[in-house]
């Protein structure tokens, strides 16, 4: 049957098709916005790294084995030292520290911290030890790049894993061989800074981009006059400031919350080595490839078997040990995986590889090399 055109209905469409437009014009949404604070950061004001040697003493049994670990005995002798015990060096040697480890104390001293301000730490096991839980710092101090003290950390370590041990079998859960103290070191010694110098400050951009250099220098020369500001490179704004401290303060304020039109982010890819975390953000796209993976497991087995001996030979029974090694190793399938231009469906072609999270680590490295990932992997 034949239908006729409907000059009221062509119509009745236009409206239509004009309100889907307008729908998808206000879905747009305005173009994002950053301040400057997000972008860029004033050059000379930055933290600082600091680190130092300790020992963790409270352990169950699962500290270094001082034969092997010399290191701990001498900085257990050197600590008693400073409290006034002397042992020999004989009897040091003796000495079996199961419940003592060598350690090694990393902290973030962050711009304009003050004496008596608390920073958290890390604490990573420099020898043997097979777990850090339970343990406690003893009094270590920080030093920075110059060999200075500019913190002092002591405290009980908190860490995020579990391992249990029986017959020969191993479970563990995460790393037990690094611990974290929140607020577990004080600051002693200020760093200064050159914020108050000078009659200009330079802002440096978190990453190397013209544009984004130069809609920040006219963001502030909207704001406080042409002229302030100006682009040096695809990195550095150097900008006109007051000289008084108060109104130098008061400046920087104003200008990193200035809006500034904001490019699309840059893809990244969050690798989390210990527990094989692994974070994408929306702007990682995935080319073209193709990808073979499979599964190698090594399965041990031991049967114990008993030798008995002919009645009145004078022999002994004796139980042997029969071990049997199976390896499988699966077929790796070469998988091809399509372009993706959205998060979603570089998500879905990395799950179609079926491949676990600590397999992505390995192959989301082999992609990046191949080409094939359009995005900066960083391993935390």
């Amino acid at each position: 049957m034949k239908t006729q055109n409907n000059p009221s209905t062509r119509t009745g469409l236009l409206p239509l098709v004009g309100l889907v437009w307008a729908l998808c014009l206000a879905f747009a949404g305005p173009v994002h916005a950053a301040r400057i604070k997000e972008v860029a950061s004033i050059e000379g004001v930055r933290s600082n790294q600091l680190t130092g040697f300790g020992l963790v003493v409270g352990l169950d049994g699962t500290g270094d084995q001082t034969t092997q670990m010399p290191y701990t005995t001498q900085g257990l002798s050197n600590y008693l030292k400073q409290l006034g015990l002397t042992l020999p060096a004989a009897q040091l040697a003796q000495l079996q520290m199961k419940n003592v480890a060598a350690v090694l104390v990393t902290a973030q001293l962050p711009a304009f911290a003050r004496p008596g301000q608390l920073l958290d730490i890390n604490v990573s096991s420099l020898g043997n030890a097979k777990s850090l839980k339970g343990g406690t710092l003893i009094g270590t101090p920080l030093k920075g790049a110059d060999g200075d003290v500019y913190a002092f950390a002591q405290g009980n370590l908190i860490v995020a894993g579990a391992g249990a041990s029986a017959g020969g079998s191993k479970v563990t859960i995460n790393h037990l061989s690094v611990g974290r103290i929140p607020d577990g070191a004080q600051v002693e010694r200020t760093v200064p800074t050159a914020l108050q110098e000078g009659s200009t400050i330079s802002l440096s951009l978190s990453a190397s981009d013209f544009q984004t250099a130069r809609k920040v220098a006219q963001a502030v020369n909207t704001k406080f006059g042409d002229g302030v500001a100006q682009a040096l490179d695809g990195r550095t704004v150097q900008v006109k400031a007051p000289t008084n401290p108060n109104d130098r303060v008061n400046f920087i304020a104003e200008m990193e919350e200035l809006q500034v039109e904001s490019s699309v982010a840059s893809a990244k890819v969050i690798i989390n080595s210990r527990t094989g975390s692994i974070v994408l953000n929306q702007a990682v796209t995935l080319g073209a490839c193709a990808i073979a993976h499979g599964n190698l497991s090594i399965s041990i087995s031991s049967t114990p078997s008993v030798s008995q001996p002919n009645p009145l030979s004078g022999g002994q029974t004796v139980v042997t040990e029969t071990a049997s090694i199976d390896i499988k190793q699966e077929p790796g399938k070469l998988i091809q995986i399509p372009a993706a231009a959205q998060l979603a469906d570089v998500v879905k072609a990395l799950n179609s590889l079926g491949a676990t999270p600590q397999d992505l680590l390995a192959i989301l490295q082999a992609i990046k090399s191949a080409g094939a990932l359009n995005a900066e992997l960083e391993v935390i």
